[in-house]
Order: C-alpha cells, then sequence, then structure tokens
C-alpha cells in the first residue's frame, strides 16, 4: 500500500519522532511505513489520519497498479 505520511509529515513541518510519539509507536515504525516495508493496522491508520486532520484515503493509497 502506497501511503502520503513523509508528504503530510513535510507539509506540517514534524519529525518521525513527533508523529511516532503522538501515534504510540517507534520512529522505525514510522520509517518502515514511509518507506513502504510495513502496512499499518487500521487502528493505526486512522490514528496517523486523525494526527494530519485527514481522511484515511488522503494519506493511504490502497489499491494501487500492480496489486
Amino acid at each position: 500500500m502506497e501511503n502520503r505520511v513523509k508528504v503530510y509529515r513535510a507539509m506540517r513541518d514534524v519529525t518521525q519522532e513527533n508523529l511516532a510519539k503522538a501515534v504510540g509507536v517507534s520512529r522505525q515504525t514510522v520509517i518502515a511505513i514511509e518507506r513502504g516495508n510495513y502496512n499499518p493496522s487500521l487502528e493505526l491508520a486512522f490514528k496517523i489520519a486523525r494526527f494530519f486532520e485527514a481522511g484515511i484515503e488522503d494519506v493511504f493509497i490502497y489499491g494501487t497498479a500492480g496489486d
């Protein structure tokens, strides 16, 4: 699943560490999500979207080409 977590972080000037603390995960988890190496649980995806005051479908893109 593709995501725009890094883009949203840049728009809000939020560090990986700050995002991780806000949603209750490690910085390594945020890194893995941004790189596409880890798909967050639905609960975590909603937490991240809420943090950015965005819709989950705006932050996480499901069903990209090739899926």
